[in-house]
C-alpha cells in the first residue's frame, strides 16, 4: 500500500527588512497547515526577509549562516508540530550572500539550496549565484528538491533532480506581473517533462514598487493543476501526493502499442550542446 503526503503552499505577504514580523506570520501559518495535517509546507522566496533590496550593503544585515537562528527557530517549532517547511530567506557564508531556502523537519535542519540563475531584478542583482549542484532532500519518506523562482525557467534544473529520484520539486519564488504566462504554465510543463509532482509557492503584496502576482499551485506528474491560489489575497492550497505515482516513470497507456518513459527515452549522447558555452552579446 502507497502512502500519501499533505502538502501546502503558503501564500503570503512578507515585509521588506522586517524579519521579525516575517517569521511571525510563517510560524502562524505553519501552525495552521499542521493542524490540518499537512507534512510540507512551503513559503515564498526570501519569505524572511524581503526580496526588492536595492544594494548587497542594504541586504547584508538581514542575510544569516545556515544553519543559524532563523532556522533553529523555526526548527524548534517543526519539532513542536511534527511537520516539515521549506523557507526562503538570504544566507551569509564568508564574504558571500545567496538567495537561499531551507528544508526543516522534526529533526531540526535537514538541507539548503542557493538560488543558481539569477534574474536582473531585487535583490538577485547583487548576490552570489549558487555554488551547489541540485540535490534531493528526504522529509520522511518524501523525496524533496529545491529550486527558487527563475530556476524554474531552465529545465535541466528539474531534470537533474528528476535523475537523481525526486518526488516534488518545491519552488519558492517571488513572481511579478511580468511572469503571469509563465506561472500559468511553465509549472505544470516541469511536473510532466519529468514526471514529478511540482508546488510553488508565490507571493502577494508590493515592494518598493513591484507587485506579485500569486497564482501558487500544486501540480501532479501528469502535469495538470491540483491545487492553485488566486492572484490578489493571502492563501494556504492543499494536495495530497502519493510518491509512488511520481516514482513510476513508464506510462503504459495502451498496453503494446502506447508506452511512455521519458527518463529512459531520453537520448544524452545528443544533447553534447547544451554543455557548450554561448557567447555573450556585444
Amino acid at each position: 500500500m502507497s502512502t500519501t503526503y499533505k502538502i501546502a503552499a503558503a501564500q503570503i505577504d512578507v515585509h521588506l527588512a522586517q524579519p521579525e514580523k516575517n517569521l511571525a506570520h510563517i510560524e502562524e501559518m505553519l501552525r495552521e497547515t499542521a493542524w490540518e495535517g499537512a507534512h510540507l509546507t512551503v513559503f515564498p522566496e526570501c519569505a524572511v526577509t524581503g526580496y526588492c533590496f536595492d544594494s548587497l550593503e542594504e541586504a547584508r544585515p538581514y542575510a544569516e549562516p545556515i544553519p543559524g537562528p532563523s532556522t533553529d527557530r523555526l526548527a524548534d517549532l517543526c519539532r513542536e508540530l511534527k511537520t516539515h517547511a521549506v523557507v526562503g530567506l538570504l544566507e551569509e557564508a564568508g564574504d558571500d550572500v545567496f538567495n537561499a531556502c531551507v528544508l526543516i523537519g522534526p529533526e531540526g535542519f535537514i538541507g539548503g539550496y542557493r538560488k543558481v540563475h539569477l534574474p536582473f531584478l531585487g535583490v538577485d542583482r547583487y548576490v552570489s549565484p549558487g555554488d551547489r549542484s541540485f540535490q534531493v532532500w528526504p522529509a520522511g519518506e518524501l523525496r524533496i528538491g529545491m529550486n527558487i523562482c527563475y530556476d524554474s525557467a531552465f529545465p535541466e534544473a528539474a531534470r537533474c533532480m528528476a535523475l537523481d529520484g525526486v518526488d516534488l520539486i518545491v519552488l519558492p519564488t517571488n513572481w511579478p506581473p511580468a511572469a503571469t504566462c509563465f506561472a500559468a504554465h511553465a509549472i505544470q510543463t516541469r511536473a510532466m517533462e519529468n514526471h514529478v509532482y511540482y508546488l510553488a509557492a508565490n507571493r502577494v503584496g508590493t515592494e518598493r514598487g513591484v507587485a506579485f502576482i500569486g497564482h501558487s499551485r500544486i501540480c501532479e506528474p501528469t502535469g495538470g493543476t491540483v491545487a492553485e491560489a488566486t492572484h490578489e489575497k493571502e492563501a494556504l492550497c492543499y494536495a495530497e501526493i502519493d510518491p509512488a505515482i511520481a516514482r513510476q516513470k513508464r506510462l503504459v497507456r495502451v498496453q503494446g502499442i502506447h508506452h511512455i518513459d521519458r527518463i529512459q527515452d531520453r537520448r544524452p549522447e545528443m544533447y553534447g550542446r547544451l554543455l557548450d558555452p554561448v557567447e555573450k552579446p556585444a
